[in-house]
């Protein structure tokens, strides 16, 4: 007798292991506004995947270096010195230019206060951690 074909069952659990695991990306949201913020002038969106092209690249190069550098010190977590040696090889820190500048210059002021230690009033310093 001639049986009949029953098609295989594949577990979910092996159907959701082929699939590639995605990474995390920038919203895109996010590049468009800063690009638009220091552009201050119209893009065209071939020109915009461009730049969000650039920008995915240049993020997972700096997230390497990062890490690079937390794996040469013997550490398993990011702290803000490894940013600052990342941020002084690109030429961003320099002696004349430190980082609180930079933080100063280019961040709103709430983000300010919990990047800088601050004095208040009775001297009292109220820390970033």
């Amino acid at each position: 007798p001639l049986q009949q074909l029953q098609p295989k069952v594949v577990s979910k659990r092996l159907r959701t292991s082929q699939r590639k695991p995605r990474e995390p990306q920038i919203p895109r949201s996010l590049i468009k506004e800063a690009f638009r913020h220091f552009a201050k002038m119209p893009v065209t969106t071939d020109a915009f995947k461009i730049v969000e092209k650039c920008s995915e690249r240049y993020f997972r190069q700096l997230s390497d270096d990062l890490e690079a550098y937390t794996h040469h010190a013997g550490r398993k977590t990011v702290e803000p010195a490894d940013l600052e040696v990342l941020m002084r090889r690109q030429g961003l820190v320099t002696d004349q230019t430190p980082l609180n500048v930079l933080i100063e210059r280019y961040f709103p002021l709430q983000y300010r206060k919990l990047l800088i230690p601050v004095a208040v009033s009775g001297n009292k310093v109220i820390s970033s951690k």
